[in-house]
């Protein structure tokens, strides 16, 4: 079992939010001036896709929770102002996506994540 270590941010309710594609558990977590960004094959380390501000997020957001696919959080590790975990994703047709998350935190809410993903292909 994890030790809770992130200042008012439940882990537990967040895994539960990202298995279940809960959209507006997922968008509450955001700080309105968050910053996201992701790696991967076609968002490259030295041209990263950014979204800024929780608007920008919460529309990725729908659009990943709209999606028929599983999530599962796994490997995480919790400390102060951080978090850091891996999500394994799968589509209906087998296609599997792993996304390595960090997370930094300021009063309970998520102001910078990254995410490096790798998907089947």
């Amino acid at each position: 079992m994890t030790e809770q270590m992130a200042p008012g941010l439940d882990f537990e309710a967040m895994r539960r939010a990202i298995e279940e594609s809960d959209y507006d558990a997922l968008v509450a977590l955001y700080a309105d001036d968050a910053e996201l960004r992701t790696v991967n094959k076609n968002s490259t380390p030295s041209s990263p896709q950014v979204l800024r501000g929780k608007e920008e997020i919460s529309e990725m957001l729908r659009d990943v929770c709209g999606r028929a696919m599983t999530h599962h959080v796994e490997d995480e590790v919790i400390g102060e102002g951080r978090i850091a975990y891996n999500e394994a994703c799968e589509y209906p047709d087998g296609t599997r996506v792993l996304g390595a998350t960090t997370l930094e935190l300021q009063d309970g809410k998520i102001v910078r994540q990254t995410i490096v993903e790798a998907w089947d292909e």
